[in-house]
């Protein structure tokens, strides 16, 4: 992996890495690459790109907000982006990785094992599912997201997991008014509001990234999350 480019990137967004760090994200790179040739994990493989848009794009988080000592959910975690690199950037973190497709979750546990990775599991469910149990409802300092879904559905796949005060950090790019305008109503049922809002683009590109802060306030009803399949059919409004 092109180590000088990823750390001349790391600069232009003032984040310093260890040489173990970035060795955590090269063995990383290679494994993912690696299991994408059986398995669909990412459509990004050429390596200044995968640098560029899996893990600054995941570790900009880092410009806005300090991980360390936080319980953190990664929902819809994917190939493990961010809480992976969010992981390997904040060792001192307690990071639960929820997904899905189980095939992913087993990659992402043969990972953590690989990279030596401690206070980090990989977890196989719905968020409808898993919002609900009582282990990890309301739990979290932090959930982030990445996942690609509107910000009324993902904020209740999301709030749930965190507890009051905590933090809901969605991901997402281009023009985000509109749907922060349609999703207002539906965070403050679910005990949430706005918080701040923080965009910048990737370095070295022109692609933009925006961080939603949602701050929970009180605790989320037990009405939510709905059954599987209706927070994405029927968002709240």
């Amino acid at each position: 992996m092109n180590i000088e480019y990823f750390s001349r990137l790391n600069d232009l967004i003032h984040i310093s890495l260890t040489e173990n760090q970035y060795r955590q994200f090269e063995v990383y790179y290679d494994l993912l690459i690696e299991k994408n040739k059986v398995m669909n994990l990412t459509a990004i493989t050429e390596e200044k790109d995968f640098i560029l848009k899996h893990f600054v794009d995941s570790i900009l988080l880092a410009k806005y907000y300090n991980l360390n000592n936080k319980k953190i959910i990664d929902m819809g975690t994917g190939a493990g982006f961010p809480g992976i690199p969010l992981k390997i950037v904040f060792p001192d973190t307690e990071i639960v990785l929820m997904d899905s497709l189980n095939k992913r979750v087993k990659f992402l546990s043969e990972v953590i094992n690989i990279l030596e990775l401690k206070n980090i599991e990989a977890v196989h469910s719905r968020a409808e599912d898993l919002g609900r149990d009582t282990r990890y409802r309301e739990k979290f300092d932090v959930c982030v997201s990445r996942a690609v879904a509107n910000l009324s559905t993902l904020s209740e796949y999301c709030i749930p997991f965190i507890k009051v005060n905590g933090i809901f950090i969605s991901y997402k790019s281009g023009n985000i008014k509109e749907e922060l305008d349609l999703s207002k109503n539906a965070i403050l049922k679910l005990g949430a509001e706005i918080d701040k809002v923080e965009e910048l683009e990737l370095p070295d590109s022109d692609i933009k990234r925006t961080f939603i802060f949602l701050k929970k306030n009180s605790s989320t009803s037990n009405v939510y999350p709905r059954l599987a399949g209706k927070p994405a059919k029927e968002p709240i409004k």
